[in-house]
């Protein structure tokens, strides 16, 4: 068995929307996947759909070698967009019963929550009420609910949203900490730098359909740099002027006081960096490389043309 996930031909409506069309999708085991796109592009939906919490209108899904995502649910772990926990319930009684839910034995799971709840730098909120928790606490305990039984499928719906930039540090490192640990990881998220940092590789959505499915390093293979960012060593000078009329150049531009040099297609980077730098000599000169937000933008603007043409 090498492969975690397959889904196949799958649709999802709801009413007159189509949240979910044709999706096609197979995630190897072992693997760190990010399914990105804006909010409404069927991410979560297409995750509801793999562990069987919605059902599909038409296509079929493999989760774990089964064909329900039911029949492996001690071997998967979930963490949804909707963050919920027993708010009554003392937060070690929480994690007790999570772990006991996805067959932890008893005489271990007290150990393996203290364990987690010190991984996450909150070793003395066991006795406390999950409702007196802060949001962001509440998030962490969660994730430990999600991954407490190691899971080989961790599934994670915007993990990060609502985490302040400690915490997501915090738990991007649990999660890699998790993948390298052999556990398939398959998370969403409508913001795509973050998945740009996590994951090898990249499924995009967008209206339900899949627009782009790679790994990260053939996504930045197709879409090389083709932009310069130039601070001048001597601020006086007027970077815009100097470097006008450079064949290389195709467009100036004037960005939070750096220079943008956008170059013409078929300018090597190195010759071009030469150019610009005996114009003006800089302090600082680096390539812009595309982001994934910028990969989705140009794949969405095409679009309509392609259809068009189709």
């Amino acid at each position: 068995m090498t492969n975690a996930i397959v889904l196949s031909d799958l649709h999802k409506s709801f009413g007159s929307k189509q949240a979910v069309r044709g999706l096609e999708l197979t995630v190897p085991r072992g693997a760190l996947y990010g399914v990105i796109g804006p909010n409404g592009a069927g991410k979560s939906t297409s995750l509801r759909m793999i562990l069987s919490i919605l059902f599909p209108d038409r296509g079929r899904i493999e989760v774990l070698g089964e064909d329900s995502a039911l029949k492996a649910k001690d071997r998967i772990g979930y963490l949804p967009e909707e963050r919920g926990v027993y708010r009554k319930m003392a937060v070690a009684e929480f994690l007790h019963h999570m772990g006991i839910l996805k067959g932890i034995a008893r005489d271990q799971v007290k150990r393996r929550a203290q364990d987690w709840l010190e991984r996450v730098g909150l070793p003395e909120v066991g006795k406390k009420k999950c409702e007196e928790l802060s949001k962001g606490m509440q998030q962490k305990i969660q994730f430990i609910a999600a991954v407490i039984h190691d899971p080989e499928l961790l599934i994670l719906d915007e993990p990060f949203s609502g985490l302040d930039p400690v915490n997501m540090r915090l738990l991007r490192d649990l999660i890699m900490a998790q993948h390298q640990r052999g556990a398939t990881v398959l998370f969403s998220t409508h913001v795509m730098h973050q998945a740009e940092q996590l994951c090898d590789h990249i499924v995009m959505l967008h209206d339900g359909r899949k627009v782009l499915d790679d790994p990260l390093t053939k996504i930045r293979e197709r879409n090389a740099p083709r932009a310069f960012r130039l601070e001048a060593l001597d601020p006086a000078v007027d970077t815009m002027a100097a470097l006008s009329g450079l064949p290389c150049v195709g467009h100036l531009a004037r960005e939070d006081g750096v220079c943008r040099i956008d170059l013409v297609d078929d300018v090597a980077l190195d010759v071009a960096a030469q150019a610009i730098a005996a114009r003006v000599a800089p302090s600082r000169l680096e390539l812009i490389r595309p982001s994934l937000e910028d990969v989705f933008v140009d794949i969405v603007s095409q679009e309509p043309m392609q259809e068009q043409a189709a």
